[in-house]
């Protein structure tokens, strides 16, 4: 019922929302029931149980909790269709029940959430879980008031208008003389000159801060201007890639990757930070870092370092840097939503972020086929050999080496000119006869490549 009333929310693969163009998250409310206070009969309008309620510039984003994953969908009320938000009165009664914010909602004749309502009903919040209420209704209020979403274009400027009044007034006024300023008041001597002239100085540097600062706010609206554009273009890219595989060389495709990896690059739109996630910082943060190392698993075959994702992903949040540590439990959060990645570590202490697709017997055989060859069963195989072929970091093809060698498949040689791997020959050797030389399988070939003339 409520998808007949309320516009619905596209939720990504980790359950993060999909948000509009130029909409950024601003608040986190867990465990929030949101329901009318009207009859039921006169105003069909939904009631929603256990819902996290994320307050962006745009919508009221109610989604379903992660703890109830038998909910229904998301959905969200536009800040456009609301048309009033009272104010929150304290009483005794309050103290000792679940905190509530209300507000109206426009409606059209039919029920649905609109701006363009004819009718209204009074939509109430209701706070069950731990949450800072007075501070969500004060964002709740700036954002209402911004109106973020009507996109509009910057006021036109009134420099003319401006210029002239202040050519004007320049041109009346009367020229620097004597004891004359140039505006026509007295000038200041003594000690109340010097004053003033540091009161004129402190004000210079206020005007020159609020101009630095105008130019900084600016700046980064273009900054916001262009993560959009990149995004756009990077969804285009990867919507095209796929329709147009057969139609483009290996040269073309070469250059859409990297086109890709660089607008994945640009920035994160809205980056989840303690500030508006709360309590559900890491929650929430886990699953905007799902969505985000999609693209470098499957570029990189599968399996990606942490500290390259680390790297990664502060750089696509800008400023929003997170920590090693916050990192990590996000990683760790992954089992509980259960995401198609995992946080792997090898026995040499090596943590990487793998795909649950990821097969390690792909690898071991993409190994087996390099360390096979004749010329490393003759001298064996590096990581930088082995990262060649498999197309990774010689750290990580390093990390596999040894765990083929924990498998049984691979030996290691260690020597002042560094490690070598090579085929394990050992379980081509017959117990009952070690003398024995086989004309067929591994040991044969070994044999053949060393004692060849």
């Amino acid at each position: 019922m409520s998808g007949n009333f309320l516009p619905a929310v596209q939720l990504t693969e980790s359950g993060r929302p999909v948000l509009q163009p130029n909409e950024i998250e601003c608040f986190y409310l867990s465990s929030v029931d949101l329901l009318s206070e009207d009859e039921p009969s006169s105003i069909p309008f939904p009631h929603l149980k256990s819902r996290l309620l994320i307050l962006t510039t745009h919508r009221l984003l109610c989604l379903p909790n992660s703890s109830s994953p038998n909910s229904s969908g998301a959905f969200a009320v536009p800040l456009a269709a609301i048309s009033h938000i009272f104010s929150h009165k304290k009483s005794i009664k309050s103290m000792f029940a679940s905190p509530r914010i209300r507000f109206q909602v426009s409606l059209t004749p039919d029920g649905r959430v609109s701006g363009n309502g004819s009718r209204s009903v009074v939509a109430t919040i209701v706070v069950r879980g731990k949450g800072d209420c007075d501070a969500f209704l004060t964002k709740f209020w700036e954002n209402w008031r911004a109106r973020a979403w009507e996109d509009d274009g910057p006021a036109p400027g009134s420099s003319s208008g401006s210029a002239f009044g202040s050519n004007s007034a320049s041109a009346s006024a009367p020229a620097s003389s004597g004891i004359y300023s140039s505006d026509g008041t007295v000038r200041m001597v003594g000690v109340a000159g010097i004053l003033r002239k540091e009161q004129e100085m402190w004000e210079s540097t206020d005007k020159s801060l609020q101009d630095a600062f105008q130019d900084l706010n600016a700046l980064m609206s273009k900054a916001k201007e262009m993560v959009m554009l990149a995004e756009k273009m990077r969804q285009k890219l990867l919507s095209g890639s796929t329709s147009q595989t057969n139609a483009s060389n290996d040269e073309e495709m070469g250059t859409k990757e990297e086109m890709q990896d660089w607008l994945l690059s640009v920035g994160i739109i809205s980056p989840v930070t303690k500030e508006s996630a709360g309590a559900m910082y890491h929650q929430q943060l886990s699953r905007q870092l799902a969505d985000f190392v999609k693209v470098p698993l499957e570029r990189a075959g599968g399996i990606v370092n942490l500290i390259d994702i680390y790297c990664l992903f502060n750089r696509a949040r800008g400023t929003e840097l997170i920590s090693p540590d916050d990192l990590l439990k996000a990683c760790l959060l992954w089992e509980k939503f259960d995401a198609p990645m995992f946080l792997r570590k090898f026995d040499s202490g090596v943590m990487v972020i793998q795909n649950k697709s990821h097969s390690d017997e792909e690898v071991f055989s993409k190994i087996k086929v390099l360390v096979t060859k004749p010329e490393a069963l003759r001298a064996g195989i590096s990581a930088s050999d082995a990262a060649r072929t498999l197309g990774v970091a010689p750290a990580m093809a390093k990390e596999h080496l040894l765990s083929a060698e924990s498998m049984g498949l691979l030996c290691r040689d260690t020597s002042l000119d560094g490690i070598r791997f090579y085929i394990n020959l050992f379980t081509e050797i017959d117990q009952d006869d070690m003398h024995l030389v086989k004309d067929h399988g591994v040991y044969a070939s070994w044999i053949r490549v060393n004692h060849a003339p």
